[in-house]
């Protein structure tokens, strides 16, 4: 079964994190702590290189069947060290609420699934942890209860896709609500914000400097292809806008979004 087929809403929540130093954990060789969990800067520093060596190798690799010799740009992956972060607490969060909640999560979403449209080798960890990522997103979008639609959720879904590249510009509030239906995949969103947000306050969650903003990794179908994007934090009453990324650890991109064009039927199926 292909990868678009089993994702069945778009999940773009994402969870803003303030670093708790006060709180004594601020180590500079830790990324995240979450609860009893720690995510070292090394591992963090490991799966982004071990994305970049096998996207480069995959690209020599294709760029040598036809004769040509890619860029240093072209060798090089859009997936960032923020991306591996935000992935890593996601992962941790949202496991922790399906525990809490005695959810099953099925083991369904393979990295070859993803490869193509994630633009990252299949054998590396972080395809590996998008697999899981997504079939946890999956259950837990079915088991929350769908939060309100709101105009500033509404909005923030729409303004993450359009720096994708996924949706046109330009659009008003009344064009967003009728391209995208009735919103279920950006209710479902809402509420999986919440749930972490919750659990995040709850296991006392503490995020190096560097990774202060953390966002949720999202991903939604266009019915031909996947996008991969993240949000900053949404909650009941809109996207939080005072919390942002130091320049120096760029936002995340999806190097697939660039042409598509998700529509009601696409994003909420």
């Amino acid at each position: 079964m292909r990868a678009r087929r089993v994702i069945a809403a778009a999940s773009v929540a994402a969870l803003g994190v303030l670093s708790l130093a006060a709180c004594g954990k601020s180590a500079p060789n830790i990324a995240a702590y979450v609860g009893d969990a720690t995510y070292s800067v090394d591992r963090v520093d490991a799966i982004y290189a071990d994305v970049q060596a096998k996207f480069g190798d995959a690209v020599r690799q294709e760029a040598g069947k036809a004769g040509a010799t890619p860029s240093p740009e072209q060798l090089r992956s859009e997936v960032t060290r923020q991306d591996v972060v935000d992935l890593l607490v996601s992962l941790d969060l949202g496991k922790r609420v399906a525990s809490a909640k005695n959810i099953q999560v099925p083991d369904e979403i393979t990295p070859q699934q993803l490869e193509q449209n994630l633009r990252v080798p299949a054998t590396t960890e972080y395809a590996k942890l998008w697999g899981e990522w997504i079939d946890l997103l999956q259950v837990l979008n079915q088991q929350l209860p769908p939060a309100e639609l709101s105009d500033d959720s509404l909005m923030a879904v729409y303004d993450a896709l359009k720096d994708t590249g996924a949706i046109q510009g330009g659009m008003s509030v009344t064009d967003v609500r009728q391209a995208f239906g009735d919103g279920g995949f950006v209710r479902s969103a809402t509420a999986l914000s919440a749930a972490l947000e919750e659990e995040a306050d709850r296991v006392d969650v503490s995020i190096n400097p560097r990774f202060r903003a953390i966002g949720v990794p999202s991903v939604v179908s266009t019915g031909q292809s996947l996008v991969f994007y993240s949000l900053p934090y949404i909650n009941e009453d809109g996207p939080v806008t005072d919390i942002s990324t130091p320049e120096p650890v760029p936002s995340s991109g999806s190097p697939d979004a660039e042409g598509a064009s998700p529509d009601a039927e696409g994003t909420a199926s």
